[in-house]
């Protein structure tokens, strides 16, 4: 069984109560649930939260031996953190930058993303469906 890792940053722990305007009211037991059901056979999911730094980048080191890709949705540290990217940089499998929103319909600072430069592939604006649409990648650039 390979295991796909979804990363989830500060304040999605909120995810259902926080801006539902913005984020909707779905929560993250709905993205683990959505995640669980793209995965099908031969694949599973396990979802982190954190609203600290160091602990997402543990993560990341950990998935180097125990995941075959990563979904991440960095929350404000896609706009600030050099350590996560250069985390995900020593990681070998593909990586999916997934934001609920539209980023870039939002405030200026918000464009940039420093996780981007590590990337597969970048899904915004597609509410919970963008993990759905993460996972489905990594499968399919990892194999069935």
């Amino acid at each position: 069984m390979k295991t796909i890792l979804v990363l989830n940053g500060p304040n999605l722990n909120l995810l259902g109560k926080r801006q539902p305007e913005i984020y909707g009211h779905e929560t993250l037991d709905d993205v683990a649930r959505m995640c669980s059901e793209a995965c099908g056979e031969g694949h599973e999911i396990r979802l982190e939260q954190s609203n600290h730094e160091g602990r997402i980048i543990d993560w990341i080191h950990e998935a180097r031996q125990s995941a075959c890709g990563i979904v991440i949705n960095p929350g404000a540290f896609t706009h600030t953190s050099v350590a996560i990217l250069d985390a995900l940089n020593a990681f070998e499998g593909p990586v999916m930058e997934v934001h609920i929103s539209q980023v870039h319909k939002r405030e200026a600072f918000r464009h940039h993303s420093y996780v981007s430069m590590r990337a597969d592939g970048v899904i915004a604006g597609l509410g919970l469906f963008g993990y759905v649409a993460g996972v489905q990648r990594v499968i399919a650039l990892t194999g069935a």
